[in-house]
């Protein structure tokens, strides 16, 4: 899968990663905080920051152990709080490390890395957005105006998220 974009949640004013299978037929939204979508959209508009940023520190740190990023995978969907694992290969071990995905996601767009999703998150998450779909939220047809109006109108508080 591959990072669709980011949204906002019109109801929570959360951020929301989504992922995007490469025939554009799943999508897999994970709400996220603030920083980690900040840390995301930098890295997808190709903002160069002046000092480094968790992310970027954490892939020095892998590299400079001789480590490599071999992928990410969103491997577990447990009441609503979405797990995963980031895979690193040094030499000949490979290591699994329990992650948020979106520190993991934001790890795999600083390494180039590819995004897995297990078939049963895809499984568990569809019958989640069923529900979301009888309320019938399109995202796809908000203006850029309206959402420049969301968020001059958001406050620190819009950002509690569960960790």
């Amino acid at each position: 899968m591959s990072v669709g974009g980011l949204t906002l949640d019109p109801v929570t004013r959360t951020p929301i990663v989504v992922l995007r299978d490469a025939d554009n037929k799943l999508n897999l939204p994970i709400w996220i905080g603030l920083l980690e979508a900040t840390a995301m959209a930098t890295e997808l508009e190709g903002i160069a920051m002046a000092r480094p940023m968790t992310h970027d520190l954490l892939n020095t740190v892998i590299n400079e152990l001789g480590a490599a990023v071999e992928a990410i995978e969103v491997n577990d969907l447990k009441d609503n709080t979405f797990f995963a694992t980031v895979r690193l290969r040094r030499h000949d071990q490979l290591l699994s490390i329990d992650s948020r995905p979106s520190d993991a996601i934001s790890l795999a767009l600083r390494t180039k890395s590819p995004i897995y999703v297990a078939k049963k998150v895809l499984e568990q998450s569809s019958v989640l957005q069923q529900a979301d779909d009888e309320r019938d939220q399109n995202l796809s047809n908000v203006s850029r105006e309206k959402w420049s109006e969301i968020l001059e109108k958001m406050v620190p508080e819009d950002f509690k998220y569960k960790m």
